[in-house]
C-alpha cells in the first residue's frame, strides 16, 4: 500500500483524557456539592456510604483544581492539540436541581479553558462523566426519574452559554452504554442493581438518550460550528468457537452494546431493541416529544477502547474476565494486564471499522491506555519511570489506528487515558497508573503530589511532533 495512504491526517488531534472526579480533588472547595463519586471510596462496584470518607482518594484527586496551570503546561510540552476533561456537574449546580448556577464553579472552568487557549490546546469537554450530583441520586433515584432531563438541560444551557467561543467539541455522557452494567456510577441510580428491574434500567437509559439528543439540539442552536459527540465503550466481541450459536451470541451481545450508538446516530430505536423490549415485557414511556428530540443526531462518535472479549452460547464456559464490566468471556489467544484486561491492539482497528461501516460518522478515540504499577527510578540524575511496557502498548494500538485510517475510516483524533496519573474509576486506586506524568501519591493518600516525566512522556511528545511517523 502507498505509504502516503497510511499516515495520520494533518488535522489529526493528539492529546490525553481525564475526568473531573479523578483529578480535581477540592470536593468541598468553591461551592461544589457532593457527587456520587464522593461517596464511592472503593470505585465502580462500591456500595454507597453515608458521606465522604477519609480513604476516598477522589476527594483530593491529584489536586488538579489548584495545579491545573502547571499540569496543562506539561501537556503543552508534549505538544497536545486537544485535552479531554469533564465539567463536574455538582461544581456548577451543587445539588443538580438548583435554580441558579454556582459562579465560583463556572469561573474555575473559565480559567482552565483560558489556560488551554494559551497553548493552542482544544478542550474536548464531557458534560457528565460518572459524577451525577449526589442529591439527584438521593431525591430522584438518578436517571430513573424523567425530571433529570430538565435539570440536565438547565446545566447544559448554562455551560454552553458561558463557554461560547472557548469550547468546540462536546461529549454528552461518558460511556453511556455502561448504565446497563453499573447503574449507580453511570446513571446515578441509588437502587441496588440486583433490585432494579429491567424496565427501570432501560427507562433510565432512555432518559439519558433523550437528554443527550437534547444537548445536541441545544448546542446546534446556541453554538454554531460546535461539534457534539456521543461516547460509548467499544467492546469488540469475537465468537469463542466457529459454532453458529456462538456467532448469534456475539450478535446479541453487540446489540446490547451498540444500541446506544444506533440511537445517537440514527435518531430512533433499532428493530432489535424493540423486539427485546417486547419479549421481555418492557414498556418504555416514550413521548412524541421524546421521538422528536431523539431525531437530533450527533456529529461524531467517540469511544473508549481497552479490551475485547469473546462470547459463547455455552453457559458452562461463560466466566467473565477479571476487571471486565461488560460481560463476555476471556480470549484464550490474548494476554491480559495485571488487572485482567485483555490486550488486543488489532481489536481497535476491528471496532473502528465496525463503527465507521455501521454509522458513517467521524470517530474520536477518547480513551485508550494501560493501567500498570510504575516505579520511580533515577536515570542520569533524573527521577523518572522507565515504562517501556506502556510505550509498547500505546505504540501497538496507534499503529492499528493508522491501519484503520488506511482502511478509509475517518478519525478526528486520539486522547490517551490518562495523560497524568489519576485515581482509577474501577478500583479507586492510585497505584493503577496510566499517565505519561507520574504523580507522587499513594493508595493510602500519602505523597507530595510532585509530578515527574516518565519515559513515555518523551516518547509521546515525539509521536505528536512527527504526527505519528515515529511509530514503530
Amino acid at each position: 500500500m502507498n505509504e502516503i495512504a497510511k499516515q495520520f491526517p494533518e488535522s489529526f488531534l493528539w492529546g490525553g483524557a481525564t475526568a473531573a472526579n479523578q483529578i480535581e480533588g477540592a470536593y468541598d472547595v468553591g461551592g461544589k456539592g457532593l457527587s456520587i463519586q464522593d461517596v464511592m471510596p472503593r470505585g465502580v462496584m462500591a456500595p454507597r456510604t453515608d458521606g465522604p470518607t477519609p480513604d476516598n482518594l477522589k476527594l483530593k484527586g491529584i489536586d488538579f483544581y489548584h495545579r491545573y496551570a502547571s499540569d496543562i503546561a506539561l501537556f503543552a510540552e508534549m505538544g497536545f492539540t486537544v485535552f479531554r476533561l469533564s465539567i463536574a456537574w455538582s461544581r456548577i449546580f451543587p445539588n443538580g436541581d438548583d435554580e441558579e448556577p454556582n459562579e465560583e464553579g463556572l469561573a474555575f472552568y473559565d480559567r482552565v479553558f483560558d489556560e488551554c487557549a494559551r497553548y493552542g490546546i482544544e478542550p474536548l469537554v464531557t458534560l457528565s462523566h460518572y459524577e451525577t450530583p449526589l442529591h439527584l441520586t438521593e431525591k430522584y433515584n438518578g436517571w430513573v426519574s424523567r425530571e433529570l432531563i430538565g435539570f440536565y438541560e438547565r446545566y447544559v444551557r448554562t455551560v454552553f452559554e458561558r463557554y461560547r467561543g472557548k469550547v468546540t467539541y462536546w461529549l454528552t455522557f461518558n460511556e453511556i452504554n455502561s448504565v446497563l452494567h453499573v447503574p449507580l456510577m453511570s446513571g446515578g441510580i441509588g437502587t441496588p442493581k440486583d433490585e432494579l428491574s429491567r424496565a427501570e434500567l432501560f427507562q433510565a437509559a432512555h432518559h439519558e438518550l433523550v437528554a443527550s439528543a437534547l444537548a445536541t439540539k441545544i448546542a446546534h442552536e446556541l453554538l454554531p460550528g460546535s461539534q457534539v459527540g456521543c461516547m460509548v465503550i467499544a467492546m469488540p466481541t469475537y465468537p469463542l468457537t466457529p459454532d453458529p450459536a456462538d456467532a448469534i451470541a456475539v450478535m446479541e451481545a453487540d446489540h446490547a452494546n451498540l444500541m446506544f450508538g444506533d440511537v445517537h446516530t440514527r435518531g430512533a430505536y433499532p428493530g432489535y431493541a424493540l423486539r427485546y423490549f417486547r419479549e421481555n415485557g418492557i414498556e418504555l414511556e416514550i413521548t412524541e416529544s421524546d421521538r422528536e428530540v431523539l431525531a437530533h443526531t450527533v456529529d461524531f462518535v467517540s469511544f473508549s477502547y481497552y479490551m475485547s472479549v469473546c462470547e459463547t452460547a455455552d453457559q458452562t464456559r461463560k466466566v467473565a474476565g477479571e476487571g471486565n464490566l461488560m460481560g463476555g468471556v476471556p480470549n484464550p489467544y490474548l494476554p491480559a494486564s495485571e488487572w485482567g484486561w485483555q490486550v488486543d491492539p488489532r481489536g481497535l482497528r476491528f471496532v473502528m471499522n465496525q463503527f465507521w461501516d455501521r454509522w458513517q460518522k467521524p470517530l474520536f478515540i477518547v480513551e485508550n491506555g494501560l493501567g500498570a504499577r510504575d516505579e520511580l527510578v533515577e536515570v542520569d540524575g533524573v527521577t523518572t519511570v522507565v515504562d517501556d511496557y506502556r510505550i509498547a502498548y500505546l505504540n501497538d494500538h496507534l499503529v492499528q489506528v493508522r491501519e484503520a485510517i488506511a482502511d478509509g475510516v475517518e478519525v478526528i483524533g486520539y486522547t490517551s487515558w490518562g495523560p497524568i496519573d489519576l485515581i482509577s474509576a474501577s478500583t479507586a486506586q492510585m497505584s493503577k497508573r496510566y499517565g505519561f506524568i507520574y504523580v507522587d501519591r499513594n493508595d493510602d493518600g500519602t505523597g507530595t503530589l510532585t509530578r515527574y516525566r516518565k519515559k513515555s512522556f518523551h516518547w509521546y511528545a515525539d509521536v505528536i511532533r512527527t504526527n505519528g511517523a515515529s511509530l514503530g
